[in-house]
């Protein structure tokens, strides 16, 4: 698997030097703030998150979870439409109850999302875009076991030279194993993003989420790294603001463009 993951930086290096755009390369990655921004027509853009670990521990339940290689694959279909598939697959999940763990791994479920830019993809201070998605279970034991869905509404402003802020509303159908049924949850974030130099880039988060259960309040930050105009790099966190919400989660990731 670090084989594999070496692979796939190794391969954006290569693929991200030859071809050129007409736009700035933007992506849905690292922070929770989706882009409005579409990928451009004909364009194939990766957004790999090459590895993240998560803990939360919550009512003498400690649960902890990494990821390697969960990837969104997107596809340009017109000048401000894409199609994206994220694909996660390796899960492994641990629980850890009175001492007792049990542990789970496998192939995570498929997010089929599609990107419709209403404006701002070649200029503007502004930019706004919609986002359907449906999620297919893969019923694996780490699959919901269910069919969920969502849009998403990202919004972003240039507050300055170097200084940006976006804005996201989402409302998704999601599944809820106490329950046993699916309910509805709200997802909102705004996140500013500064320029520290010309291929270095920092953001700052905040991501409530509302839904089956109590509100959960987190904060988010990391790096951003432009090797290329076609590749970046990037890490990150997120912590938990509230006991409802995850304690923390720590993740390094790499985008490239061809």
């Amino acid at each position: 698997m670090k084989e594999r993951m070496i692979l796939i930086g190794l391969l954006g290096c290569g693929l991200a030097q030859a071809t050129e755009f007409k736009r700035e390369m933007s992506t849905d990655r690292p922070d929770a703030t989706e882009s409005p921004i579409s990928v451009e027509a004909g364009g194939v853009q990766v957004e790999s998150s090459l590895w993240a670990f998560a803990r939360d521990k919550e009512g003498g339940v400690t649960t902890e979870a990494w990821t390697l290689g969960e990837s969104n694959v997107k596809f340009g279909l017109a000048s401000n439409q894409d199609i994206q598939f994220v694909i996660r697959p390796w899960i492994s999940e641990t629980e850890k109850v009175a001492g007792v763990k049990s542990r789970a791994e496998g192939f995570g479920d498929i997010d089929v999302r599609y990107k419709y830019n209403f404006w701002g993809n070649d200029g503007g201070k502004t930019a706004m875009g919609l986002m359907p998605f449906v999620s297919v279970p893969t019923q694996t034991a780490v699959s919901t076991g269910e069919w969920e869905g969502g849009l998403i509404v990202p919004f972003s402003v240039e507050l300055g030279e170097g200084v940006g802020l976006g804005l996201m509303a989402e409302v998704d159908r999601v599944w809820d194993d106490a329950g046993g049924d699916h309910e509805w949850q709200f997802v909102h974030t705004a996140v500013l993003d500064f320029d520290l130099t010309e291929t270095v880039g920092l953001y700052l988060e905040y991501i409530g989420i509302s839904g089956p259960g109590d509100y959960q309040a987190l904060a988010s930050g990391g790096l951003t790294w432009a090797q290329t105009e076609n590749l970046q790099w990037d890490v990150g966190f997120t912590a938990g603001l509230n006991d409802a919400a995850e304690d923390f989660s720590v993740f390094q990731g790499v985008s490239f463009r061809f």
